[in-house]
């Protein structure tokens, strides 16, 4: 390992001063590439150093150990040594961390799509909940968030809602959210005070770019119509709202929340890519073993990760294992905590694989 690392100190070596180079800095391109590459290694590099400074402070203290006679001096020789040794033993966990592949969607925007599963009106309520929740969430993370598509139900929940949040980091925090949502709580639609236990589904897709999935016009099919909300609220008497249909893969897209026909033209689209690059990956990702996809689940939406109780008030994540309480906070967009435990838990396993 010692051998990679400074190869890689290597290579930002030569990298910094391939973009000190004049005709280097002249060319936009160039040098944005190059400072791309040297920014997926100044963390690996960063802690090799420290490394290297913590290997060298641990050699010569042991040589004071030897040599030295004043026992206070040993005393605080080993006492300095147990620290040293400590800190190598973190910096080189870091390294292992740090050496994973990353995941090349992490600083894209995102598209969610959370629909109302199982419970009827409940569940739809739910959806508006979870809606709500990670719009609280973008919030406190000073990210952008724009609806796409959204279909209400009739007692002011949502069958289904698309949105888009802008952030750099924001797939890296949120792609673990995909899968099933299930809530436990007394409905008010329910008059007799009886526990209902609903769910809806959560889609998280990485805003897909042109020049990774190209669609042919031929393969789509657009269908146009009026759009209106729940209730027959907010009609539009313009046909704006749009359909599209991949005729290869049979993915519908919809859109009509915007009054501009071709404003939701162009929002399906991208929707539509993003699906469609969703697939060709969860393809890829059949080659991942069991044993991860069983640690912290695959991003399935049809698996079960989250329950949300509320005569508990607690949250419970099922792949980690994890329980919370101050359910009402949580709801309110106060989620990293359980984000962190998901994303430890996948690096842990990632590292387990990488080392076998």
């Amino acid at each position: 390992m010692l051998e990679k690392l400074k190869a890689l100190e290597e290579r930002f070596e030569n990298l910094n001063e391939e973009m000190a180079r004049p005709e280097v800095v002249a060319d936009y391109q160039r040098i944005q590439t190059l400072a791309k590459e040297r920014a997926s290694l100044e963390e690996v590099v960063t802690f090799y150093r420290r490394l290297m400074s913590a290997s060298s402070q641990i050699e010569d203290t042991r040589s004071l150990l030897n040599e030295g006679s004043d026992p206070e001096m040993v005393r605080l020789a080993r006492e300095e040594l147990d620290s040293l040794e400590a800190e190598r033993l973190r910096l080189e966990e870091s390294i292992k961390l740090a050496l994973l592949p990353k995941d090349p969607h992490d600083d894209r925007d995102v598209i969610v799509e959370v629909r109302a599963g199982t419970g009827g009106e409940e569940a739809g309520l739910f959806a508006g909940d979870l809606y709500r929740m990670y719009s609280r969430y973008a919030e406190r993370k000073r990210w952008g968030l724009e609806v796409m598509s959204a279909s209400e139900s009739e007692k002011g929940g949502y069958k289904e809602i698309v949105f888009e949040i802008h952030g750099k980091g924001a797939y890296s925090r949120l792609k673990f959210e995909s899968g099933v949502h299930r809530v436990q709580r007394v409905p008010v639609t329910e008059t007799q005070g009886r526990k209902h236990t609903s769910a809806a589904t959560v889609a998280v897709l990485p805003e897909a770019e042109d020049i990774e999935v190209d669609v042919d016009e031929k393969d789509l099919k657009w269908d146009i119509f009026h759009s209106g909300g729940a209730g027959g609220q907010n009609v539009n008497k313009v046909a704006t709202a749009v359909r599209v249909t991949h005729l290869p893969t049979g993915i519908v897209v919809q859109c009509q929340d915007e009054r501009s026909q071709l404003k939701n033209k162009t929002r399906a689209l991208m929707i539509l890519k993003s699906r469609l690059l969703q697939v060709r990956e969860e393809k890829q990702a059949a080659q991942i073993s069991d044993s991860r996809r069983s640690q912290v689940g695959g991003g399935d939406r049809s698996e079960k990760i989250r329950t949300y109780n509320f005569q508990q008030d607690r949250v419970t994540d099922h792949r980690v294992g994890l329980t919370r309480h101050n359910l009402q906070a949580f709801l309110d967009g106060e989620i990293d905590d359980v984000i962190d435990a998901v994303a430890t838990a996948d690096q842990a396993q990632r590292l387990e694989e990488s080392l076998v």
